[in-house]
């Protein structure tokens, strides 16, 4: 849907960029653009600074950052290409979309590597000083003029980006390459004045981070770009995207990374306890080491280790000492953690351990998303050891699961793991900032020498209800015990080789993980409760499951959903609600890992659609194969 009207003079710029124009506006329901270029040219910076001004224009919103897996790969080549897609609307978006409205391609590279996905019959913009015969072949272009065959497809808009930005910064005495480092901000005043978004934030911005002549030349070029977007013919429309209707409240953007470190700290407030957190750098959960340091007069305790083993070892001797515990890392550094945690489900201790998975194996794509490492997180110690697992399903979740995941840890005196993922990481969304009154807070309890009466204390003495044994700070008089990776007997902890009480403690640490489900919500089903097709997902396939299962329900098919939270202990209702349809539909960013479990436990025949690409699920990808299952229905 769009409708055109004529802006009033001046309409939603500031009067001093440009003469006032009379041009028309689009009011359109959602947009998606991405913007492409070296890793250098500053798309992420570009990107998130639209998102920023989209988010206080009151749209809803999701991005995804798509980073190049090199570091440094070559300029101008495809492997070196970075992209930031955002889609936004007056409504629910639930996935930055399919396929982008607008591609802003900074070089030859960038529109090789991202003009294919753009919709039919959508506008590119161009950086025409990137178009040389040098760009051109290091792209791979071997036409003379690869826009040729675009142009039939697409709306093709050349803007001499490089000189405009030079032109706007003339006087400054900045080095060229000084000068061509705000281009970015350039295109970034273009597109606030074609989709009348806001500039005040990054001017703040921009006011707090640069002094002097960069400050004053990303200022310039910035409105430099919306004047010349006012001005020139190349666009005679501009377009309104209206306030998304919201819950009312205080929002911010987040990101996973960003909401697993605030619900990290979160913990630490909500259960009065101090936060220990050891991790070792790894792509893409260092960003939340980092947030949580930034953070330390909250009380939490950040340790950088020397390698993955020294960051859970130390980790394991913080919860010892009474500390909640949490460490981070991703697919491959949770592997080298798994002896160590293995120990932690022996000891029984409770920390929580998260997995930021990427695309793999080794070191794989480290900037790409996967879903690859459940079966890890589920199995991927040696020998009977249990843990908890739960799975975020969106950025803003990541912060309610890290909740939950610390509760349960303390509650039944366990290791628990978290998966997040690369696409959950650094894709944005606005989030309703809780009160605090509103999230569950629990006390932790720690033992006492007196609450034991006369029997006096015991190591492995159980709590009837989780199973969980009592977390006794070392030093407590009356409490000395010992720990360690040797069986226990029951109670006394007394190191024994009895195999009658080595079968015991394995089936009391799997049967405490049981318990878990007791705190557990059923699962949910949304749409029909029993019917033809329930498409079943976990982690950040949530979004597109979503948005694929509301199209096909305004085309008039009865197709229901659900999410798993929860993946070890699994809901107690999982069962019986599977039962309740024919056909069930699994997608993963794995080769079937769900799938295969549940086919298992519950002998039915559960179909997978996976893809192993490091990109997040298109939305057309979930509908085009519950439609296959429509038509084979017939």
């Amino acid at each position: 849907m769009s409708t055109t009207r004529i802006a009033p003079s001046g309409a939603g710029t500031p009067s001093d960029l440009s003469e006032n124009q009379n041009k028309k506006i689009e009011e359109l329901e959602r947009v998606s653009i991405r913007f492409a270029g070296d890793s250098g040219d500053g798309m992420q910076l570009t990107g998130t600074k639209f998102t920023e001004e989209t988010a206080l224009a009151g749209n809803d919103l999701s991005t995804f950052p798509d980073f190049p897996a090199e570091i440094r790969a070559p300029a101008g080549t495809l492997a070196g290409v970075s992209g930031f897609q955002i889609h936004f609307g007056s409504g629910e978006v639930h996935t930055p979309a399919d396929e982008p409205d607008l591609l802003v391609a900074f070089n030859p590279a960038a529109l090789r590597a991202n003009v294919e996905e753009v919709r039919s019959q959508g506008t590119v913009i161009l950086n025409q000083d990137a178009f040389t015969k040098k760009a051109l072949a290091r792209a791979g272009y071997s036409e003379e003029d690869p826009l040729d065959s675009l142009r039939q497809r697409f709306n093709i808009i050349e803007v001499p980006l490089t000189s405009l930005n030079r032109e706007a910064l003339q006087g400054l005495e900045l080095t060229q390459r000084e000068a061509d480092r705000c281009k970015n901000f350039f295109a970034l005043g273009l597109l606030c004045w074609l989709y009348n978004r806001p500039m005040d934030a990054t001017e703040r911005w921009l006011g707090n981070k640069f002094k002097g002549e960069i400050l004053e030349g990303n200022l310039r070029t910035l409105r430099a770009g919306h004047a010349f977007g006012e001005t020139t013919e190349l666009f005679p429309v501009s377009y309104e995207i209206p306030a998304a209707k919201i819950e009312s409240g205080t929002y911010r953007n987040i990101t996973g990374n960003t909401a697993l470190a605030w619900g990290i700290i979160a913990a630490r407030v909500l259960m009065e306890r101090e936060v220990f957190f050891g991790a070792y750098p790894i792509t893409p959960a260092s960003e939340v080491l980092h947030e949580v340091s930034r953070h330390r007069n909250f009380g939490v305790k950040t340790f950088q280790a020397e390698d993955e083993i020294a960051a859970v070892s130390s980790t394991i001797g913080a919860a010892f000492a009474g500390n909640l515990a949490v460490t981070v890392s991703s697919g491959p550094g949770v592997v080298l953690k798994q002896e160590a945690l293995g120990l932690a489900v022996m000891v029984e201790l409770p920390l929580v351990v998260v997995n930021v998975q990427r695309a793999g194996p080794s070191t794989g794509s480290p900037t790409k998303t996967e879903q690859g490492d459940l079966l890890l997180a589920l199995y991927g110690r040696h020998s009977q050891s249990p843990m908890p697992v739960l799975a975020a399903s969106s950025a803003s979740d990541c912060f309610h699961v890290m909740i939950e995941a610390f509760q349960i840890a303390v509650k039944y005196m366990t290791p628990v793991m978290v998966l997040s993922d690369s696409y959950l990481a650094n894709s944005a969304e606005p989030w309703r900032i809780p009160e605090i009154e509103t999230l569950p807070r629990e006390i932790v309890r720690i033992a006492r020498a007196e609450d034991f009466g006369e029997e006096g204390f015991q190591p492995y003495q159980r709590n009837p209800e989780t199973l969980a044994r009592p977390w006794a700070v070392p030093g407590t008089p009356g409490m000395e015990h010992r720990i360690g990776g040797l069986t226990k007997a029951n109670v006394t902890g007394s190191v024994v080789y009895d195999p009658q009480n080595h079968a015991e403690m394995v089936e009391l640490r799997a049967e405490k993980v049981e318990r878990v489900a007791q705190v557990i919500p059923p699962l949910d089903v949304d749409g029909a409760q029993e019917g033809d097709i329930l498409v079943l997902g976990w982690g950040s396939t949530r979004g597109a499951i979503t948005a694929a299962t509301q199209e096909l329900r305004l085309a008039g098919h009865s197709i229901s959903r659900a999410h798993l939270r929860h993946m070890n202990p699994m809901p107690s209702n999982l069962g019986e609600v599977l039962g309740r349809f024919r056909r069930i539909l699994i997608p993963e960013l794995n080769e079937g890992q769900l799938a295969m479990l549940l086919r298992a436990r519950y002998l039915l025949p559960i179909e997978s659609l996976t893809k192993v690409a490091g990109q997040p699920f298109k939305v057309s990808e979930i509908r085009g194969r519950v439609e296959q299952m429509l038509r084979e229905e017939k």
